[in-house]
């Protein structure tokens, strides 16, 4: 279950990153956040940004140009 959703469509790296980072230290341990981005580079952002911080990349998906990523929060 979504705990959280970030929005964060329009806006250019490296700022989803610094935003979901943001995000996700209001959000309960083991709880999950969703995020929206355009960046083209969202995708292989996140899943460097979760194996460097230890956070689970539940979901990576692209639909009309709307990356949406679930992460659950770790630690």
């Amino acid at each position: 279950m979504i705990h959280s959703t970030l929005d964060v469509k329009n806006l250019n790296c490296p700022l989803p990153i610094l935003k979901a980072k943001k995000a996700l230290r209001e959000v309960p341990v083991n709880a999950i956040l969703e995020v929206l981005a355009t960046d083209p580079g969202a995708e292989k952002d996140f899943i460097a940004f979760c194996a460097n911080t230890g956070h689970e990349l539940i979901e990576n998906e692209q639909k009309d140009g709307v990356y949406r990523i679930v992460i659950k929060r770790s630690k």
